[in-house]
């Protein structure tokens, strides 16, 4: 019995990490300390690139070192693969994007439907409207085996 609850337990992880999302506690709470999807007009756009730079020291690159917004602000983020694979755009705490980078390692397929996160695939592009919360250093990332440790992260800092 604990064995076929074990194989259970293990079949539905993915479908269970995709519902709980790295935002919210499992019951559709979408604030986090990040702050949470806008509910009004977004005051600037920031447009954030992600690609492939081969000939770099980094493979996997945004074109943004940090990203900075001050706390309360709404800011349409405007993502951009102008690269060839496919890449992603997570903001978090450094802590839940190494706790989500683990899980993808394990199920890199997984889907997401996180109002914090966005996945593209090349040529593709995507609006995140957000409005700022609690002051203090995040994380931008993409999360997709491999390409954090190439890579691609940087600070998001509330002000």
């Amino acid at each position: 019995m604990k064995t076929g609850l074990f194989a259970l337990a293990l079949a539905l992880a993915p479908f269970m990490a995709h519902a709980a999302g790295t935002h919210s506690d499992g019951h559709g709470h979408d604030e986090m300390a990040l702050g949470k999807p806008a509910e009004s007009e977004p005051s600037r756009t920031v447009e954030v690139i992600m690609k492939e730079d081969y000939d770099g020291e980094n493979i996997y690159i945004f074109d943004k070192d940090k990203l900075t917004f001050a706390a309360g602000e709404t800011v349409r983020l405007h993502i951009v693969n102008a690269g060839e694979e496919v890449h992603e755009f997570v903001m978090d705490t450094a802590e839940a994007n190494a706790e989500h980078k683990a899980m993808m390692a394990k199920f890199p397929e997984m889907e997401h439907d996180d109002p914090n996160a966005v996945r593209l695939n090349p040529g593709e592009e995507a609006d995140i409207v957000w409005t700022y919360g609690e002051q203090g250093t995040y994380e931008f990332a993409c999360l997709l085996p491999g390409h954090y440790e190439a890579g691609m992260h940087g600070p998001l800092i509330i002000e």
